[in-house]
């Protein structure tokens, strides 16, 4: 009989991580991380957040912004589920900083926010979509970035260039109407 090493899967262990190792180079993830830190201004949600002087700490939104679109990207929709995510997706995690946001400030951010979330998600994904880093179907990641001096996809008349940002357009519109949707359907069946 053959003998084989002992392994248990029901086991707790600690590992030490460096969430930015988490982050591979040439990824949707990566990618969307050094858009929403390094190039993007998000001035435009501060006006929303009066706890200069008193009140609760509030989640930065670039942090939001970053688990809610990779969530997008993956065709996930609910706030629960996004919660979930940050707690037990290593990427999540990443993305988060080791933060877990509850559902409801979740929620409450894309109820509150959703044009401007609206505005970055299509910045970002047409930034995505130029370096190959995005799937059809989906936002699904690609994974593979090949090198070239033009896109041909790209390349055309004004007019073809924006039908398909219309078509990124409408599937942003798409992935936060399933969320408000599914939100609707949760908060009416408590």
């Amino acid at each position: 009989m053959p003998n084989f090493i002992p392994y248990n899967d029901n086991q707790d262990t600690m590992v030490v991580i460096n969430f930015q190792d988490q982050l591979q180079t040439g990824t949707f993830e990566y990618a969307l991380h050094y858009l929403i830190e390094k190039k993007l201004n998000f001035s435009v949600f501060h006006p929303d957040y009066k706890n200069d002087d008193q009140g609760r700490l509030a989640y930065d939104p670039a942090i939001l912004l970053k688990i809610i679109l990779f969530a997008y990207s993956k065709g996930i929709t609910r706030s629960r589920e996004i919660q979930w995510c940050c707690k037990f997706n290593i990427i999540f995690k990443a993305l988060s900083c080791d933060t877990v946001p509850h559902f409801t400030t979740i929620a409450r951010f894309i109820t509150q926010h959703s044009q401007a979330i609206a505005s970055v998600f299509e910045q970002i994904l047409l930034v995505c979509h130029e370096q190959g880093l995005l799937g059809n179907e989906l936002f699904a990641v690609d994974g593979c970035k090949t090198p070239s001096d033009a896109s041909k996809q790209w390349s055309g008349t004004f007019k073809e260039l924006e039908e398909k940002r219309k078509k990124i357009k409408r599937q942003i519109e798409y992935h936060m109407e399933a969320h408000q949707q599914q939100e609707n359907r949760e908060n009416r069946g408590k």
